[in-house]
């Protein structure tokens, strides 16, 4: 069902002179389905309340949730036609009223752990591209047909979402920036082994395929609590992401995943001075495949003992810098890392071996990425020096 609605809204989506690329399907096609995710996760919030004898106080006010703006319908359960916004009337709607009002929630929310401030911040990045409101009425009508209620709608959803998302990756090809194969995900995860209580980080985030793959590994280690699922949701996972699309995408992500309110923050990573990392700043579990072929500035590079352009070498001092002493990390790298003799590579190669407990280096096939054009190689260790 939700393999067929996807090629359906892409075929649509191609048709509106707003959408030009598959980066825009998956942006477009994001959006609408994160508000329909999110009207059935409040449905499922207030049913759990209703049982428990507790009132729900919805986060989304009347006007703006999905059975009354997006598809409002009859006593017959079929769209109200009278009623649904079509046309400009629709784009007018969406641009100059609901987005506002999204946008808003960053600002009102509590706190930034709350997936109050996510809404507002995704809403803050996205715009709708779609340029006529007869197609994204269309859109609409699709996504409304989805079902987010049951455990395994909710995993198929998730696992297409993530093919859409390779495609964008695919399609995006600048700075070395791939979306790393989800079953070399999950072999990267499997070997790191993350246990419930530790800290996990991705300081190139990325679609998040790192943190929503280790989220499945830890609930299915096991039966969880109530005190350890909590745990999973609020301090397990953090992430950090430069690129905008890539940190919304990413959010989105994990909240169609189950995490509600992802610790993840939308800055570059590299200008952070790695002599600033304190014991607090530090995390038990690092997974990555930071961008290879990028190129930083003089002043960047200013933030590392080793001086390199090369993005994917500073990302790799800063990962076993903000390693715990005992943590454990899979890290993508470029093959060539293990052969140049320039001094960088000479220097990190060392640091390598001498501040951390190199555990092995899998030597991935030319292709894994596809059409990246460079051999891979995954680094495992585990830190035993972080000064």
């Amino acid at each position: 069902m939700f393999e067929q609605t996807f090629k359906n809204i892409d075929d649509i989506l191609h048709k509106d002179a707003g959408c030009s690329s598959e980066l825009d399907y998956v942006e477009q096609t994001s959006w609408v389905l994160f508000l329909k995710y999110l009207d059935d996760l409040e449905k499922d919030k207030k049913t759990a309340a209703e049982l428990s004898g507790k009132d729900y106080k919805g986060i989304i006010s009347k006007e703006f949730q999905w059975e009354n703006w997006a598809v409002p319908k009859g006593k017959d359960g079929k769209l109200d036609h009278h009623k649904a916004l079509a046309g400009d009337d629709l784009c007018d709607f969406v641009n100059l009223k609901l987005f506002p009002y999204l946008k808003k929630f960053k600002t009102d929310a509590a706190s930034a752990d709350t997936i109050e401030y996510k809404i507002g911040e995704i809403f803050t990045e996205l715009k709708n591209k779609l340029q006529s409101g007869f197609s994204l009425r269309e859109v609409i009508n699709l996504v409304d047909e989805l079902r987010f209620r049951k455990n395994e709608d909710k995993h198929e959803m998730s696992h297409l979402y993530e093919a859409k998302i390779q495609n964008m990756g695919n399609a995006g090809r600048n700075g070395g920036e791939y979306y790393t194969p989800r079953l070399l995900i999950k072999t990267i995860v499997k070997a790191v082994a993350p246990e419930i209580g530790n800290k996990i980080y991705d300081g190139a985030l990325g679609s998040a395929g790192f943190l929503c793959e280790a989220f499945e590994y830890l609930k299915a280690s096991k039966k969880l609590t109530t005190n350890e699922m909590e745990t999973l949701q609020k301090s397990t996972f953090y992430g950090k992401e430069k690129k905008s699309l890539a940190y919304i995408i990413g959010t989105m992500n994990m909240i169609l995943h189950g995490i509600e309110a992802p610790n993840i923050i939308h800055t570059n990573t590299l200008g952070e001075n790695i002599t600033d990392i304190q014991e607090k700043d530090r995390y038990d579990i690092v997974l990555a495949n930071p961008p290879f072929g990028g190129k930083e500035h003089a002043e960047v590079q200013q933030n590392f003992p080793i001086k390199t352009g090369e993005t994917a070498f500073l990302f790799l001092q800063h990962f076993i810098k903000i390693l715990k002493a005992g943590g454990s990390a899979g890290v993508v790298i470029k093959n060539t890392f293990l052969s140049n003799t320039d001094n960088a590579s000479v220097s990190l190669r060392k640091l390598l071996l001498e501040s951390c407990n190199l555990h092995s280096v899998l030597d991935l096939p030319g292709g894994t990425f596809t059409g990246a054009g460079v051999k891979t190689s995954i680094e495992s260790n585990r830190n035993i020096i972080n000064d």
